[in-house]
């Protein structure tokens, strides 16, 4: 399959899929090709999972050919099991977010896509590369499209600020980036390579000093991306004021770049990463117990799944440092079940916001009346949030808790699962209450003449569900393909 260059056309299929959006003579044209494009590439993604070696730990699809010869610099790609699925998501996604804007976005429609294009092949670069200078230009591509996103299409006044939204978005990223910069250049400068493999077997050459100096500025970097507190208020922003496409990519894929890169980072500096799991895992009860707190406050739909994202994302950052392969497992599991399930919620609140013009949890009521296929497909969606078994939720936030309990790693971290699970509860309170709040208080007249969802969108909203309910019936679909690069990441640990 190498010399096909798979991963390549994965990568930059959506490019062709923006000149086509350029070139197209109509709005329709426009959003048949973008939809064309990103059903290929999912396709094309759904392919190389089937066709996917789950018994080797290994990169798979490997290209490699140089880039910038002076600094050694080279175009290396990859995949092993936890990228395999990040590109999966991302593709599936992709193409349901141009699903979701078929009716929302009409102003603008041409730049629209191919900015949505743009952030596609971006964060699929992120999840590939294997080189450091070539994961990091993909990062940073990543920045532009969706501050586009946000600043043009976002939520005016009096509801949004979105100019200020993607403002605050750009300078948290671009701190974040400013110092992974830092991080990556420190590790060139001591071992002379760019490879994430290489960099397996040289690191451990360095001191400790420099490993941990190096793994916390790019970690900061990550923990930005993820968002872990106190370097979250970026995200409640960002996803209040994007628009539905936006907020969907944001939640499902573009956030799960920093608990891939903080995966990798263990892989690369393990011995770093046992010294401050301790300290790592407290963040990640902190972003738990105060994301799930601050949720039950909220009163506008899109803010309280945003604090809800960053209560969840506790959860996959408690997984990765808890250092045990089951855990581990659970992280990574954990992240494409958030993909999925947070990104409906968000598909949903938009169209909901759409037809109903509002999305204050205060004005709405009694929608299950006037919209009952919304109601029941966001039910299930907030159910999965909650981890209501049979849905992908309650298996990643199980074996994430029972391998974080297991693990270990240190004594007090049994203490810590314990309170990590508390917040469930908490998950069951604030999305239970939503769902009465929106669709089964007394129906307000001003929403008699509201219209239900379209084929288009019960169509996006029945593949939602299908992969929820896929994972959370058969999870080996994907855990069978996480395990052997769990397994190598332990062996590095001396796990």
């Amino acid at each position: 399959m190498e010399d096909y260059h798979l991963l390549s056309v994965v990568i930059f299929l959506p490019i062709l899929g923006i000149g086509w959006v350029l070139l197209a003579r109509s709005e329709r044209e426009i959003k048949l090709g973008a939809a064309a494009f990103t059903a290929l590439n999912l396709a094309l993604s759904l392919a190389l999972f089937c066709l996917f070696d789950r018994s080797a730990p290994g990169l798979q699809l490997v290209e490699k050919a140089s880039w910038i010869p002076a600094i050694n610099a080279e175009y290396f790609l990859g995949v092993d099991g936890i990228s395999m699925l990040m590109v999966l998501l991302t593709s599936f996604l992709s193409f349901l977010a141009v699903l979701v804007s078929w009716t929302e976005i009409h102003f603008r429609a041409r730049e629209y896509f191919a900015w949505l294009l743009l952030l596609e092949t971006s964060i699929l670069g992120v999840f590939c590369a294997q080189d450091l200078l070539l994961f990091f230009l993909f990062w940073e591509i990543e920045m532009i499209p969706m501050y586009f996103l946000i600043s043009i299409w976002g939520t005016p006044p009096p509801l949004g600020r979105k100019e200020y939204s993607a403002i605050k978005y750009v300078i948290y990223t671009f701190t974040g980036s400013a110092m992974m910069l830092a991080g990556i250049l420190l590790a060139y400068f001591y071992t002379g390579t760019w490879s994430m493999v290489e960099l397996v077997d040289k690191a451990p050459a360095l001191s400790i000093g420099l490993r941990t100096l190096i793994f916390f500025l790019i970690f900061f970097c990550f923990a930005v991306k993820l968002p872990m507190f106190p370097l979250h208020t970026w995200l409640p922003d960002a996803h209040t004021d994007a628009p539905t496409a936006g907020s969907v990519m944001l939640a499902g894929a573009l956030i799960k770049m920093g608990g891939y890169g903080m995966i990798r980072e263990v892989g690369i500096f393990p011995e770093v990463a046992k010294a401050y799991a301790f300290m790592l895992v407290i963040f990640a009860l902190i972003n738990t117990l105060y994301g799930a707190a601050v949720t039950l406050r909220q009163t506008d739909l899109k803010r309280l799944i945003a604090y809800s994202s960053i209560s969840h994302m506790g959860y996959v950052l408690l997984g990765i440092f808890a250092l045990a392969p089951l855990s581990l497992t659970g992280a990574t599991l954990q992240m494409f079940s958030h993909g999925l399930i947070t990104g409906m919620l968000f598909a949903l609140v938009g169209l909901l916001y759409h037809k109903a013009h509002e999305r204050r949890i205060p004005l709405l009521g009694g929608l299950a009346r006037q919209m009952p296929l919304l109601a029941v497909a966001f039910s299930i969606a907030g159910l999965a949030s909650l981890g209501l078994p049979t849905t992908s939720g309650f298996v990643a936030e199980f074996i994430t808790f029972w391998g974080s309990f297991t693990s270990p790693i240190f004594p007090a971290i049994k203490i810590c699962t314990i309170i990590a699970m508390i917040c469930m509860v908490i998950t069951a309170g604030y999305m239970l209450w939503v769902i009465e709040r929106v669709f089964y208080r007394e129906p307000k007249p001003e929403y008699d003449r509201t219209p239900d969802l379209g084929p288009l969108e019960l169509a996006m909203s029945t593949l939602f569900i299908v992969g929820i309910m896929l994972i959370g019936v058969y999870p080996r679909v994907l855990t069978d393909v996480i395990n052997p690069s769990v397994m190598s990441l332990a062996k590095a640990l001396g796990l």
